[in-house]
């Protein structure tokens, strides 16, 4: 699937609410920023020009994700590249941690829209408002999941080369 062309009013909706209830992002000790809220994701997208890296995983649950979160969201080479070249957006599904109703809701638009089989996912993708209509487009680079074929201890070299062929696909079109 390489561009997913999709209009939102009723996600637009959905994810316009108010999420004071809920943190929009999440500071990890190594100084990245997780955002949680979508639309605050979209808004740095779309000032920064920088793709959203939508990481979908069952934080509290999921081996394959907490092992990619150690394998290659841990290491330097990740957190210098994330902050030079996306917007992190992270779309938890968790099995014994509660999240407030707006952000579960959010996520289950967004799970449903890109179609997640599995855990973990990561899409990148820009998304784009109409503001004439006030409707949204998502323009998809692709997505990545733990790093096929990675040498054992160098996993982020290869996440990363995947990676950034998404991003130099986003760029030629």
């Amino acid at each position: 699937m390489k561009k997913i062309k999709t209009i939102f009013c009723l996600f637009a909706l959905l994810i316009s609410v108010d999420f004071l209830a809920q943190k929009e992002s999440i500071k990890s000790p190594d100084g990245l920023e997780w955002h949680t809220d979508m639309m605050k994701a979209q808004e740095l997208s779309s000032a920064s020009k920088k793709p959203i890296f939508a990481f979908f995983t069952g934080s509290d649950w999921c081996v394959w994700c907490i092992k990619l979160q150690k394998d290659v969201f841990a290491k330097k080479e990740f957190i210098e590249w994330a902050k030079k070249n996306v917007v992190l957006l992270e779309l938890d599904f968790p099995r014994r941690k509660q999240l407030s109703p707006e952000l579960v809701q959010q996520n289950n638009e967004l799970q449903q829209t890109f179609q997640i089989q599995g855990y973990p996912t990561i899409w990148m993708f820009f998304l784009n408002k109409d503001e004439k209509t006030n409707k949204f487009d998502i323009a998809a680079l692709g997505s990545l999941g733990y790093p096929p074929g990675a040498e054992a201890g160098k996993e982020e070299v290869k996440f990363l080369k995947d990676a950034n062929e998404l991003i130099k696909k986003g760029v030629s079109k």
